[in-house]
């Protein structure tokens, strides 16, 4: 017997969860919605998101505060004048040596070398051009200052082209040679790059005589143009954070260690070519770095460098500029700087929108990133569940007219068929009486004594064949059965009796024309009822659509004028400074509503923090008064008694506690026999949800 393979399982340590589930996004979009219909812009709620990051996942914050910790800690490695000091103690080391070399050596010639050492200047940079036809008699002194230049220049050119370290230790004429000739035809190639006039073919010969000097292989002259750069203009900010008394210092050294070796003029015209390409790399001030350790000028230029990179990430995921989005980031700075972690969660981030688009929550129109259907019906349903959950036990939706006839809803019972009446015969049934009636009489028909007949079983039957009889064929499918006793044949086919037809029974339930009438005046945000108003619209329409479809919904916002809104359109409106509140427009919109559906219970409900402050002239043209005028009260009552001659159930819902907003609500109500409520916030939704409920069962379900 084969032995049977054994399995061991750990924990999973190298990158993402290869077995998470995808975004669960109900939850983000349950709070983008909360936010959007309390009046922020989903651009900005989205953005706040991403700052805040995901349950798992780190966002923006997270990451700048990481970069601030980064460039904090890089601040304090070292001190960017550590390259002069450098210098410094390599000149004092080789000036002592000489000095003990002259000692030992008698002569008027010692004694005048002697002195030329005592009048050396103070400056690195000076002494070390002072020096430069000096006769050593020291070998170690001569090794030791020659080391100064060697030095610069190796640390100089290493930092800009990574492969040169080892060209560069030793005295190889071949590698020295091969670094002229790189350079050579390096800025031949960026020549022809910044004319247009490069191919191809050109980078690729580059590359093939020269790569060695470029570990990081890049794919294009763009590439190896942005490589360069970067680090060309982190040496230029190493040298613009320096004193100016240290910039010229280390200037000076930099252009003595190339100029012997002729390698000045070429790295000009490189920096040159460089900065015209890449012009916008090479702004930027200094930094200031002040640890106490002396760093060299590889060291110092990768701090500025790193600090560069933090600084330009700083600005990119605080996305404060026109047109800002995550694929701005770039992301090997990133990996750069906060490492391989870093990369998972900003990518994480960048899926988000991704992912609310793909999954449908999010569809981008003409004015970018927009709340889809979907998104809709989720922000419904959840409005919904929350008043349905803060509802009292009792039942709620009591609001069916008991009238059996063509209609909606089955009680479960039957009623017999009559000849002209208006329900369908429900045919299963039909069919089901007919059996057992057929059933009822086989067993009360006389059989053979002293036999028990029992149901047969419905079998296809083969016909045996006759001798000199062709064998007599069926239709398809159709099954026969064998004589039972008594020789009564059962494949007649099912009779169906007048008293066999019956219809199911209904329920009949009212259909009601709603129209819900919602004040977007700047009061509402102000006082922060922007938020659960449109909500509870949403909360309606979502129960409307989902469990009373044949009613007819329509959501009217008004301000100075009056204008239908889709749950879509409301859930994505934004406050305006607009003056005035026209309730008489809306009232005269959801008239129109309700007559356009004359069969249907008319509802009209309105939602106001404010007294009618505006109207509509014969013309169309809306007008604003405060205090309340003459005009707009009777615009006002003479669509509120049109509303009532149709019979409509025009209730309140009164938010605030201003007390002529209360008297003239009160009057109105008395006037159309309706009602006026005044719920908290927190219960707008209960109110509008419960009042609906009971409104369109109307006048004429009772």
């Amino acid at each position: 017997m084969a032995r049977r393979d054994r399995w061991s399982y750990s924990a999973w340590h190298d990158g993402p969860d290869p077995l998470a589930p995808p975004f669960d996004l109900r939850r983000v979009v349950d709070e983008l919605g909360q936010r959007v219909l309390g009046g922020e812009s989903l651009r900005d709620t989205l953005d706040d998101l991403l700052r805040r990051g995901l349950d798992r996942t780190p966002g923006l914050d997270d990451l700048r505060r990481r970069i601030a910790e980064r460039r904090r800690e890089l601040r304090r490695r070292g001190n960017l004048g550590g390259v002069l000091d450098q210098v410094r103690a390599a000149l004092d080391q080789a000036l002592a040596a000489e000095r003990d070399a002259l000692a030992e050596e008698p002569g008027e010639d010692a004694r005048l070398a002697e002195l030329d050492l005592a009048t050396l200047p103070d400056s690195p940079a000076a002494a070390v051009q002072q020096l430069k036809d000096y006769q050593w008699r020291s070998p170690e002194a001569r090794e030791t200052y020659e080391q100064i230049t060697r030095m610069l220049r190796e640390q100089v050119l290493d930092r800009q082209f990574a492969g040169l370290k080892q060209a560069l230790q030793g005295q190889d004429p071949a590698a020295s040679q091969a670094l002229r000739d790189m350079l050579t035809d390096l800025n031949d190639l960026l020549t022809a790059h910044a004319r247009g006039e490069d191919t191809e073919q050109q980078f690729a010969e580059f590359m093939a005589e020269h790569g060695d000097f470029f570990p990081d292989a890049p794919a294009d002259v763009d590439e190896l143009i942005e490589s360069l750069a970067r680090q060309q203009a982190a040496a230029e900010r190493m040298m613009r954070s320096l004193t100016p008394e240290q910039r010229a210092e280390l200037g000076e050294l930099v252009q003595q260690a190339m100029g012997d070796s002729g390698l000045a003029e070429q790295l000009g015209q490189l920096r040159d070519t460089l900065q015209s390409l890449r012009p916008g790399m090479f702004r930027g001030r200094g930094f200031g770095v002040d640890g106490e350790e002396g760093l060299g000028y590889g060291e110092a230029v990768g701090v500025v460098s790193d600090l560069a990179d933090l600084e330009s990430l700083q600005a990119q995921l605080g996305q404060d500029y026109a047109g800002a989005g995550l694929d701005d980031v770039d992301v090997d700075a990133v990996e750069r700087q906060l490492g391989a972690g870093a990369v998972r969660d900003l990518e994480q981030l960048r899926r988000l929108e991704q992912e609310l688009e793909r999954q449908g929550w999010l569809h981008r129109g003409e004015d970018g990133l927009q709340l889809s259907p979907k998104a809709l019906r989720r922000m419904g349903q959840t409005a919904l569940k929350q008043i349905f959950s803060s509802l009292e036990a009792q039942r709620t939706g009591a609001h069916e007219d008991r009238r059996t006839g063509a209609a909606d809803e089955r009680t479960g019972a039957f009623l017999p068929w009559e000849l002209g009446g208006e329900q369908p015969v429900d045919a299963v049934r039909t069919v089901i009486n007919a059996v057992a009636r057929r059933a009822g009489e086989d067993a009360s028909r006389p059989h053979a004594p002293g036999r028990t007949q029992r149901p047969e079983p419905i079998l296809p039957q083969r016909p045996e064949p006759v001798e000199g009889r062709s064998t007599p064929t069926r239709a398809p499918g159709r099954l026969q059965r064998p004589e039972p006793v008594g020789g009564r044949s059962t494949t007649a086919a099912l009779t169906l009796a007048p008293e066999d037809f019956v219809v199911a029974e209904t329920e009949r339930r009212t259909t009601a024309a709603v129209a819900l009438c919602v004040d977007l005046s700047f009061s509402m945000i102000q006082a922060d009822r922007w938020g659960p108003m449109k909500q509870t619209s949403l909360a309606l329409s979502h129960l409307i659509s989902t469990r009373f479809r044949t009613d007819a919904l329509e959501i009217i916002g008004f301000n100075l004028m009056a204008r239908r809104l889709t749950p879509l359109q409301l859930a994505q409106a934004e406050p305006e400074w607009v003056q005035g509140t026209n309730l008489a427009h809306a009232l005269m919109l959801a008239g129109r509503h309700v007559r356009r559906h004359p069969e249907a219970e008319p509802v009209v409900l309105v939602v106001t923090d404010g007294e009618p402050t505006a109207h509509l002239e014969p013309d169309g043209t809306p007008v604003f008064d405060w205090p309340t005028s003459r005009e707009t009260l009777r615009a006002t009552l003479e669509q509120v008694d049109l509303l009532t001659r149709t019979g409509a159930s025009l209730n309140f819902f009164r938010l605030g506690d201003d007390p002529s907003l209360e008297r003239f609500l009160d009057a109105v109500a008395r006037r159309c026999g309706g009602r006026v409520l005044a719920p908290s916030l927190g219960r707008l939704g209960e109110y509008v949800v419960s009042d609906y409920l009971r409104a369109r069962r109307g006048r004429r379900a009772r």
